[in-house]
């Protein structure tokens, strides 16, 4: 009897996560610390002309999620109805349990008095928008789950025109971003619908993003013989292009007279560019912690990467609780703006530290594994049965 094909397991998946949700953890640490900069100063303003080159990681969270997916659903017989149950529940208990768990810690931190019937209405409106506490990459991921199917069957229909879809997927992406930044300030979008007011919560939005980790999930050999063909080329123009975007920034400052939200937004064409030429160039780093695995890296840093990687959507989830933590020690410090931008790398480390001690705690202790998205198997213990009775195997639940 043919033993069954053992599933590939992808190493660099591993690190990459880790990659992306550093970077997410950085962006917002770096936030912190510029609110507590004077207006004035030269950190502040290195800061600020730096930031759009950290936004690659929302993108990169994104095309993670397309990537993955894929990998596991598309050469399967699938049965959609458990798919959207299993994802929607993995999901959407932690969307829920953070919201409330985050909104609670934040107003007993504030010091002011719950008020309940405020809570309970703040928390609805929470879990309804998406808006808090970084949330919007959960609203996203529930309305990609909703029409996963229509994706895995466009590939399948077109089997033969793949190259085509990503394409047209990266033209649209492209006229989007334009959209966006030149024509969407100046109209009125207050009777729009929410997730067309709300563009962020949108999944169209980063359309791209997904139909290209799909892509990559199908071509994956095809994908990595090309990037490693022309990695030192993509190298130099991933250089090239993150040096770009403080160029980027004082264009939009001086030249097209843009707010800060405008400026620091990341639905830029030029940032678009930037974006999936930094993927392609995570992704090909990831390979290489790959094959150094296999040429004697070190056990503990191997360790590191797969114990982040394993909790990688927890450090999303709970980033609030160590990042608004932060901001309240920055507040008792009144040092020079360069001080403070000294400091940067211990705030990092404890908004990084932070997050992983939560969710490792979640990780190893059940249930709490369910609030990361990693549910525990609970044990039943068996007992010995004497005298020839059978003996119960253990019965797990999820």
């Amino acid at each position: 009897m043919a033993e069954k094909k053992k599933k590939r397991y992808l190493h660099e998946v591993d690190l990459m996560r880790v990659i992306f949700i550093g970077g997410v953890l950085l962006n917002h640490t770096t936030t912190a610390f510029k609110s507590n900069m004077a207006d004035s100063s030269f950190s502040k303003l290195f800061l600020e002309a730096t930031h759009l080159s950290l936004h690659f990681t929302r993108m990169g969270f994104m095309f993670m999620t397309g990537l993955v997916l894929v990998l596991n659903y598309y050469n399967r017989d699938n049965h959609w109805l458990s798919f959207w149950k299993k994802r929607y529940t993995s999901v959407g208990i932690p969307y829920l349990s953070w919201n409330a768990i985050i909104m609670l810690f934040a107003t007993i931190f504030a010091g002011g008095t719950i008020i309940w019937s405020d809570y309970w209405n703040h928390l609805l409106d929470a879990w309804l928008h998406g808006n808090e506490y970084y949330m919007y990459y959960i609203i996203v991921t529930f309305q990609l789950y909703l029409i996963f199917p229509l994706i895995i069957k466009m590939f399948k229909k077109f089997e033969k025109h793949h190259l085509t879809i990503l394409g047209i997927s990266a033209l649209l992406q492209l006229v989007i971003t334009i959209g966006i930044k030149y024509w969407l300030p100046g109209v009125d979008r207050s009777g729009w619908p929410y997730l067309l007011s709300a563009y962020g919560m949108n999944v169209l939005t980063y359309q791209f993003y997904f139909i290209a980790g799909a892509f990559v999930a199908i071509h994956y050999d095809a994908v990595d013989a090309f990037i490693e063909k022309f990695h030192k080329a993509i190298g130099w123009t991933t250089a090239v292009l993150a040096l770009g975007t403080v160029g980027l920034f004082y264009f939009d400052q001086n030249i097209l007279k843009l707010s800060s939200g405008g400026t620091l937004s990341i639905h830029q064409p030029f940032i678009f560019v930037y974006d999936v030429v930094m993927i392609a160039f995570v992704f090909w780093i990831g390979r290489q912690y790959a094959h150094a695995r296999e040429n004697g890296l070190p056990v503990w840093l191997d360790h590191t990467i797969k114990n982040l990687s394993k909790v990688s959507f927890g450090l999303y989830l709970v980033q609030s609780l160590p990042v608004l933590t932060l901001y309240g020690i920055l507040s008792l410090f009144h040092v020079p703006s360069w001080v403070m931008l000294l400091m940067l790398p211990f705030g990092y480390a404890f908004v990084l530290g932070g997050a992983f001690l939560i969710s490792w705690f979640c990780y190893k202790v059940p249930p709490f594994g369910i609030l990361i998205g990693r549910p525990q198997k609970l044990k039943r213990s068996t007992l010995n049965v004497k005298n020839n009775q059978s003996i119960k195997p253990a019965i797990e639940k999820q």
